[in-house]
């Protein structure tokens, strides 16, 4: 082993356990990424980049925030500077990326698509750009030609309720030799205190071809999209919400807060969180039907910068980790699905690190039986997904549940170039047991450690959702 090379065959592994089980047990297990935000159209075009930067760099808030915060000005991240020179003031700012997550992911991700073993910095950055350039216009590496490099099985990605899935469609007509499918992601119809909620029922009345004047009308027009999306080969949702809401309300109080709201007239907080709780449920009781899993993604602040909101817009780099409080609202909300028998698979996705034990504890309410893992703590996500929130939520899931029942990881991510991330969690999944073998907490019994990690990597994932 060359030990000037950075990302070598042992990155992370610091001992022969954790070696043996990631080579033997995991390294090359298909990639199953139930979560992402890639876009389909891309995929169902089979789109060739021109540069790394519009591959790597577009919409990358990871990467934006770090230039930020070393003082790139904004011209060179989402302005209006050329993509090579984007690329350099992203080249020179990863050195100082140092401990961060991003300096790992760059280096593995130049090194599993691109080969290419150097040091990111201002120096080697024009020869990187050029190298990586140049093998963007080769054939294999167009979209599909990128996932297939990372031996990914199944992308799923994440689409609105309004969405046609034409090009979901179109990929289903091809054998492109990688499942790709949706997730159902309705939150614009849940959040009925949000800018733009009228206008976004307007346009689900279009797609669903049918009026939305009152809440039954509503519940109709989304029963119609999940059998559209069902029909579409859709077996997920995904919520991404601050917290899950959980107020008492009875029927005729939901139709009038949903009537005073297509009116034009002011609802109260409290009544925003008896709407928010009865279409969750709603939806969640009609996933159920459909054998869905339901997804949701708890606890981020968004848009703290209203400065750079207005001149940026939404999704550009300016969210954080909130501190909502989840453990009563989420036991309301999962304890009424299960009392009616109606509880979907439900994965759990904390993004306040001091709630891993609060959600690792929750799903232990609803296991019950009926299916292996059926609640689960969800992967480190957005902000958690490096070393230290992997290792975290690993260590909550075994002391509180079962991590052998874990479906592993996901990307999230708008990226072609992100697939080594489960690389990544997998490195650091084997170096967690294989640090406890070598101290004896753990057996020193390779064939049942390496099941435990072939099964997280893949095989759970695998029969959860029956890909």
């Amino acid at each position: 082993m060359n030990k000037n090379v950075y990302v070598h065959d042992n990155f992370l592994l610091q001992n022969t356990y954790a070696q043996e089980l990631y080579h033997n047990y995991s390294a090359d297990q298909p990639i199953i990424d139930y979560h992402n935000h890639l876009p389909p159209k891309e995929i169902a075009e089979d789109r060739k980049f021109d540069n790394i930067t519009q591959v790597w760099l577009a919409g990358d808030h990871y990467k934006w925030r770090a230039m930020r915060t070393l003082g790139v000005d904004e011209k060179y991240i989402t302005g209006d500077a050329s993509d090579k020179e984007k690329f350099m003031a992203w080249a020179k700012t990863v050195p100082h990326t140092l401990r961060n997550p991003l300096y790992h992911w760059t280096h593995l991700e130049l090194k599993r698509y691109f080969g290419i073993d150097e040091l990111l910095n201002e120096e080697s950055g024009e020869r990187i750009y050029e190298e990586v350039n140049r093998q963007l216009q080769q054939p294999e590496n167009s979209c599909r030609g990128l996932l297939k490099k990372m031996n990914v099985e199944t992308v799923c990605t994440t689409e609105d309720p309004t969405d046609t899935l034409q090009y979901h469609q179109q990929i289903a007509k091809e054998d492109i030799g990688i499942k790709v499918s949706t997730a159902f992601r309705p939150d614009k119809a849940v959040l009925i205190d949000a800018e733009g909620f009228n206008e976004y029922l307007d346009k689900l009345a279009k797609v669903a071809e049918m009026e939305i004047d009152s809440y039954e009308d509503l519940q109709n027009a989304l029963r119609k999209r999940i059998d559209y999306f069902d029909a579409n080969g859709c077996k997920l949702c995904d919520h991404g919400l601050n917290y899950v809401s959980f107020e008492k309300y009875t029927e005729e109080e939901i139709a009038g807060i949903f009537r005073k709201k297509r009116e034009g007239e002011d609802i109260s907080n409290l009544e925003a969180e008896k709407f928010k709780t009865a279409i969750l449920l709603f939806l969640g009781e009609n996933y159920h039907g459909k054998g869905w899993v339901q997804q949701f993604h708890l606890g981020a602040l968004r848009n703290n910068n209203k400065r750079m909101l207005r001149q940026l817009g939404p999704d550009t780099g300016w969210d954080s980790i909130a501190d909502y409080s989840q453990a009563e609202n989420l036991s309301g909300f999962l304890d009424t699905l299960d009392g009616k028998d109606k509880l979907p698979k439900t994965i759990l996705y904390n993004l306040n690190p001091s709630d891993n034990e609060i959600f690792a504890t929750m799903i232990g309410n609803f296991n019950d039986g009926s299916v292996k893992g059926k609640v689960q703590l969800g992967s480190g996500w957005w902000f958690l997904d490096q070393k230290d929130g992997m290792e975290r939520q690993m260590n909550a899931l075994s002391n509180m549940g079962l991590i052998s029942c874990f479906i592993g990881m996901l990307t999230d991510s708008r990226s072609f170039l992100s697939f080594p991330r489960h690389e990544y969690f997998r490195r650091v999944l084997c170096n967690l047991f294989g640090k406890e073998m070598e101290s004896g907490e753990l057996p020193n019994d390779m064939e049942l450690v390496g099941k435990t990690i072939a099964d997280i990597s893949y095989h759970n994932a695998k029969e959860y959702f029956s890909f």
